[in-house]
């Protein structure tokens, strides 16, 4: 949904991707640390280099993932006879890029990939190439901000011998980087299995990447303690000068920008790529502030870009842009765009106009929407549209009809009803597809899918042909998430549900949340009534030893009315609870991961066998829900 499409031979972008290349990863394929399991291959991806077939995938987003695919090792910064050291990229090893700086007695590792392989490899690659008499450690990591591709590999740069290391990342980072997992993890991780398309075969009518970069790799992840960087200004890390700015609640709930006055280079970590960006991300999250993540790119253009002789902006997805006219131009126009999607938003939906209704006529102006950097790769007008509605407005949109509606089992039974059946609906569905409305289609197939027994001879025929419609709306789609949804939708239409990828919680990201965090880990899971006796009450209260009372170390863990709340002893007093326990913090992850048994702590007073029927009140989340389908 643009105004006017950028100009076709604009060649920018592809002598800026290659710009400063160094060497490449041959073959670019990356395997688990203790297996010969393949967590990474971007080889798979070497069809995108031939011309576009446009029968089944859009141009444009093809193009943008021919950017995406390239790998290897870039330099960033231009040489200076008077500095040595300079600012390094790898690329294409992950769905996020690896920066490295050289500085005084090592490197600084900014945002270490998704995986603990990928991220290892690529500062190999590094060192092979620039330093391979006496590679180079990392003396400090940045982590940008609280998205995992930004920090899951951090074990693969940590320093020979156990070396201690300072991590520094914006003010919230420990608690927003491990929440999501805490409350909506399982949903959000079954629905990035659509984002991402990664299970698919990566093939021209399949998975050709996300806009943001090819998919992300699937080997170890962790997370570390952390320094927080909780004001603007310079830090001395490793004998570079750093100026950060704090940019919360933009693309991420914790996240900055920093610049190296050393190199003129500003890192703007993911608040302005090559794309716009997600103001609610299709895998579901909390919905951004469009209006905040342009005034914080404001500040950006205000605190490092005028007044500066910046040479170079690069961020942790996609290639740099250098020279300050091309850097100014890419900022203001990245911080217009946010702006302008907010302001006509509001102004549209203050006139009467619902999410649905803004979406369906918004255009960005020419100015904005004939820059490549602006196109929905990633994100969309249509859907950042709505999530600025949302944010400001909640789900309702106003209609009286709409506050009550039927959930898609009980509407497609009705609309079934009404058109004379499972059939007349397929027909008809097929009516409009032939006429060229595929979203009209999709609506009534869906219909059919969710009302028909799956007994009903229709509804193995609806599935399929509701697959078909999807593909033809997947491959016309400029955004990477909007392709793979469909495409997905389509391949667990024809496929079945495939069996999840479960991997254990990581005992470090257990570690890291705090207490009240680890306890609502199995509020969510307490399945109510279903499970739970409604009248049963009881309390358990936990000491940690090694953390102090500064830091929070007793709570109090209550079973009422089938929740399950918690609250921090500040005092000693109250009632008495049903059972007092206290352990180590590690013996309390592990007791709440039901690694050990509650007669491996110190049970100081009460029933311990609560604990066992607290256990047994839990629930495990389904990882593979259905979402095309009914069940």
């Amino acid at each position: 949904m643009i105004s006017k499409p950028p100009d076709d031979g604009d060649i920018v972008d592809a002598e800026e991707s290659d710009k400063y290349f160094i060497a490449k990863l041959e073959p670019c394929i990356i395997k688990s640390s203790d297996s010969d399991e393949i967590v990474w291959n971007n080889d798979a991806y070497s069809f995108i280099m031939e011309d576009c077939p446009p029968d089944v995938a859009n141009s444009s987003l093809w193009r943008q993932s021919q950017l995406c695919y390239k790998q290897g090792l870039y330099r960033v910064t231009d040489l200076d006879d008077e500095r040595p050291e300079n600012i390094y990229q790898v690329r294409g090893f992950d769905l996020s890029n690896i920066t490295i700086v050289e500085a005084e007695g090592g490197v600084i590792v900014i945002d270490p990939l998704v995986s603990m392989e990928c991220a290892q490899a690529a500062l190999k690659l590094y060192n092979d190439n620039i330093n391979p008499e006496a590679p180079l450690e990392a003396a400090a990591i940045i982590f940008s901000h609280s998205h995992v591709d930004h920090f899951g590999g951090v074990e693969g740069v940590l320093p020979s011998g156990g070396a201690n290391i300072d991590i520094y990342a914006p003010s919230g980072f420990m608690e927003n980087a491990v929440s999501e997992n805490v409350y909506a993890g399982n949903a959000m991780n079954r629905r990035a299995t659509y984002m991402y398309g990664d299970r698919m075969p990566k093939d021209p009518e399949h998975q050709i990447g996300t806009g943001l970069g090819m998919t992300s790799s699937s080997g170890s992840s962790t997370v570390m303690p952390v320094i927080n960087i909780s004001s603007n200004g310079i830090q001395r890390i490793a004998g570079i000068d750093v100026d950060f700015q704090l940019t919360p609640g933009t693309e991420a709930p914790a996240e900055m920008n920093f610049y190296f006055p050393t190199f003129k280079a500003l890192c703007m970590a993911e608040n302005a790529t090559h794309t716009m960006h997600n103001i609610q991300t299709l895998r579901g999250a909390l919905v951004r502030d469009a209006h905040k993540w342009s005034k914080y790119l404001d500040e950006a253009i205000a605190l490092f870009v005028e007044p500066r002789d910046i040479s170079v902006v690069f961020a942790s997805h996609h290639w740099p842009k250098w020279e300050k006219p091309a850097i100014l131009e890419f900022m203001t126009s990245q911080r217009d765009m946010y702006a302008y999607l907010n302001d006509q938003t509001l102004r549209m939906l203050n006139n009467g106009r619902t999410g649905l209704e803004i979406a369906e006529v918004f255009r960005l102006p020419d100015t904005l929407s004939d820059k490549w950097w602006n196109q929905g790769y990633y994100g969309s007008i249509s859907h950042n549209v709505k999530a600025v509605y949302h944010r400001y407005m909640g789900w309702f949109d106003g209609n009286p009809a709409h506050l009550w509606e039927w959930p898609p089992v009980e509407a497609g039974q009705f609309y079934i009803e009404c058109m004379g059946g499972a059939g007349k609906v397929i027909n008809l569905a097929l009516g409009y597809k032939s006429r060229g409305n595929l979203r009209f289609a999709a609506t009534l197939l869906s219909h059919a899918v969710f009302g028909t027994p799956p007994t009903d001879t229709s509804y193995d025929r609806a599935k399929t042909e509701l697959a078909l419609v999807l593909k033809q709306l997947g491959y016309g789609a400029e955004s990477g998430p909007w392709r793979n949804f469909f495409l997905f939708g389509a391949y667990e239409l024809e496929n079945g549900i495939q069996d999840p990828v479960i991997r254990p919680p990581d005992p470090n990201s257990m570690m890291a949340l705090s207490l009240d965090q680890l306890m609502d880990t199995m509020a969510v899971r307490l399945a109510g009534p279903e499970t739970t006796p409604a009248s049963r009450f009881f309390s358990i209260e936990f000491t940690v030893t090694d953390m102090t009372e500064a830091e929070g170390n007793r709570i109090l863990l209550t079973l009422s009315n089938c929740a399950l709340t918690n609250r921090y002893l500040i005092e000693l007093g109250g009632a008495t609870p049903t059972l007092v326990c206290s352990s180590t913090h590690s013996q309390l992850v592990q007791l709440v991961m039901k690694q050990i048994p509650i007669t491996d702590i110190t049970v100081v007073s009460g029933d311990s066998s609560v604990w066992d029927e607290l256990m047994s009140y839990l629930t495990v989340p389904n990882p593979a829900f259905a979402i095309v389908t009914p069940e």
